[in-house]
């Protein structure tokens, strides 16, 4: 009993101390001595909003012998919406929870009793809480992109890595049947050598309304903004201060200040896939060649119309393009096979490109989708169902998840070369050893931004690194 009240109250002392320099150095989990999760696995949950409503929290309540404890968010409305709804399904459930807010989520990482966070918000702040989060010793479930920018992504996988933590990427296709199945007869050989790849991604609308507004009382917009430039309020640019439900796709998905567009989007699905199947999920393309449109006019400046070819080291190329149906095309001497969700949609607001087929696994010979991987063959890690029963899964045993950080960053990285390569407008050879690009600086210094302080991945990760050494 007295270990346990001076534990908290040294916890308690040390966030104190820390937080009243406006950004806190993370207790290193070797002092908390998080080095494994309790009979109970309790979560906390950073960000409440279209994603975590739909799919994050309803799928980590799905899963046994895990409590969501915990719930952080910027926008406090949006906080009392996600506590409501929490509190109403664990009702449902005949159970309960002392649920604990914190509108800043570095308060929430503080805590010694919380197992493992679900980083369930904008794009520009996924790596630098899974980064604090690593250090922190919590393990990691994070939606998709993993990074903002390659450089990012780097510092968020090696954190991950360096500091032993169970990490799962949100690319919830792994977990479907059709997708695992394509992935394992490509890579079987099923229809011979693959000759290219064809990817096609929904794009976004232009427009956003650009009138300033007044920072409402419930945001901490300053702190949303994180290491992104300084710019003046409005609801287009982050998200509707009206909507309840929280269905409606928010404003920074369409700003490029916060995100890539559709090309990480949902690229980042895509891609992983056709990174699966291939065997490419530790590398990435040598060459990148391609163009792209960007809005202009409204708010709204991610890209519209696009045409990127990514080419990988066997010389197989991947066409990426919006004219293509959503979903991914392996095109191989015996033919082709294609898969997509079909008319599945992972949220209600989900974009639906023209042109998107009813068959969620299709083939140019329906004999080609029949028979099963033999056992001499290579089987491919399968999880069905619930994509967050595979990170409580491994959380418990400790093994690698069926996206670990690495293939995120990986995938993610392909993402962010093909929004570069529109950009650029000429061709660029790739090093996936060197993650830098050949002979190109231009290039390279698309590589990172520049952070705002005192927020960034990079911040964060020198000043958590140096902390574990001294």
């Amino acid at each position: 009993m007295n270990q346990r009240c001076s534990r908290r109250g040294f916890v308690q002392t040390a966030a104190a101390g820390t937080f009243a320099l406006g950004f806190p150095t993370l207790i290193p989990s070797r002092v908390l001595g998080a080095e494994a999760p309790s009979k109970t696995i309790q979560v906390g949950q950073i960000g409440f909003g279209r994603i975590a409503k739909s799919m994050d929290v309803p799928g980590v309540m799905k899963c046994q012998g895990v409590k969501v404890v915990a719930l952080s968010d910027l926008d406090t409305k949006r906080m009392a919406l996600g506590k409501a709804f929490i509190d109403a399904a664990y009702a449902k459930q005949g159970a309960s929870v002392d649920l604990q807010l914190y509108q800043d989520y570095r308060e929430l990482l503080a805590r010694s009793d919380v197992d493992a966070v679900v980083i369930s918000t904008p794009d520009h702040w996924h790596s630098q809480p899974a980064v604090e989060a690593a250090f922190a010793g919590k393990d990691v479930y994070m939606q998709k992109p993993a990074a903002l920018t390659i450089a990012e992504g780097r510092l968020f996988s090696n954190a991950i890595r360096e500091n032993k933590r169970v990490f799962l990427l949100g690319s919830q296709q792994r977990s479907s049947e059709q997708f695992h199945r394509a992935s394992e007869w490509v890579r079987n050989g099923r229809i011979g050598k693959i000759l290219r790849i064809e990817i096609g991604l929904p794009g976004d609308p232009a427009g956003g309304r650009k009138d300033e507004m007044p920072v409402p009382a419930n945001l901490n917009y300053d702190m949303w903004l994180g290491s992104t430039p300084e710019v003046y309020y409005t609801e287009d640019r982050v998200h509707s201060q009206r909507d309840a439900k929280l269905e409606s796709r928010p404003g920074w998905l369409r700003c490029e200040q916060f995100g890539a567009g559709m090309i990480t989007g949902w690229g980042s699905h895509h891609l992983d896939i056709a990174h699966w199947a291939m065997g490419w999920e530790g590398t990435g393309p040598v060459a990148i060649e391609g163009r792209g449109e960007f809005h202009t006019g409204g708010l709204w400046d991610v890209h519209g119309a696009y045409d990127v070819t990514l080419t990988y080291a066997d010389g197989t190329p991947m066409r990426v393009w919006d004219q293509y149906p959503n979903g991914i095309r392996f095109i191989g001497e015996k033919g082709w096979i294609f898969v997509s969700r079909g008319p599945a949609k992972m949220t209600a607001s989900d974009p639906v490109a023209p042109g998107q087929p009813l068959k969620a696994l299709d083939a140019s010979d329906p004999k080609l989708l029949e028979g099963e991987i033999g056992p001499d063959e290579v089987h491919l890690y399968r999880h069905r169902g619930n994509h967050h029963q595979n990170w409580v899964d491994c959380i418990r045993t400790r093994a690698e998840t069926l996206v670990p950080a690495e293939t995120a960053h990986r995938s993610c990285s392909a993402c962010l070369l093909a929004h570069i390569g529109m950009k650029a407008g000429r061709r660029l050879t790739w090093n996936p050893e060197t993650e830098t690009f050949v002979g190109d600086e231009r290039a390279n210094a698309l590589l990172a931004r520049a952070e705002r302080a005192p927020y960034g991945t990079r911040r964060a990760y020198e000043r958590l690194s140096a902390s574990r050494k001294g």
